[in-house]
């Protein structure tokens, strides 16, 4: 795991505070999620703020909206009802998975806010790389050309939030097909090595890690 330290400029532009970005490399998802609500459960008002960047091995996730979705379409893949926002999605190695442990209240943002910055934030990072993307109303996530590159997905307790983002890099997009994607059917998926860019979730991770400090 490679931990750095970054900096975030307050809610008053007036001051930067620390935030730690942890590299982890492949995870397991429960392991992971389980860790999030702890250090989310644990953290004081001065606990800086994390971000924590992974990629899964191979899992679907139900969120809390999940009312007529219906179930992967294939058994070999585990299904996992998690508590973030939002509804079915897939995760597994060559996607970014981008988890924002942070004290929205410190940072002196909604939930409405701190989803237009995750969303502008890989708007930005897809730029650098030559890649035009938008978001589409009232369909939370990233997209280009109507094909969905990333999704979001959040928890929040006591003004602070967990879970994040992911980003198709360089994956098997076949498991997709099992699903109704964040519950859209026929909704078609992305990713950047399709879009004619070849890179990492490592290579991108520093990119990534100075964009959301500095916005």
């Amino acid at each position: 795991m490679q931990i750095s330290e970054n900096f975030f400029l307050d809610k008053n532009h007036q001051e930067y505070r620390p935030v730690v970005i942890r590299n982890l490399g492949l995870t397991d998802y429960i392991e992971t999620w389980h860790a999030m609500q702890a250090f989310t459960h644990n953290r004081i008002k001065v606990t800086p703020d994390e971000i924590w960047i992974t990629e899964h091995l191979p899992v679907y996730t139900l969120g809390l909206n999940r009312k007529g979705i219906s179930l992967p379409r294939r058994l070999d893949i585990p299904l996992i009802e998690t508590d973030r926002g939002g509804k079915i999605t897939y995760h597994g190695p060559g996607q970014m998975m981008i988890y924002l442990l942070l004290n929205i209240n410190r940072m002196g943002m909604t939930v409405k806010q701190l989803v237009f910055y995750m969303e502008t934030t890989l708007i930005s990072l897809l730029k650098i790389y030559g890649i035009t993307a938008e978001t589409i109303k009232d369909a939370p996530g990233v997209y280009v050309s109507g094909r969905k590159i990333a999704s979001l997905g959040l928890r929040v307790k006591n003004d602070c939030c967990y879970h994040g983002i992911s980003l198709n890099v360089d994956m098997d997009l076949s498991p997709f097909l099992a699903i109704d994607p964040c519950g859209y059917k026929g909704l078609e998926m992305t990713q950047m090595r399709d879009l004619g860019i070849n890179t990492s979730v490592s290579d991108l991770s520093w990119h990534l890690s100075e964009l959301f400090a500095r916005r």
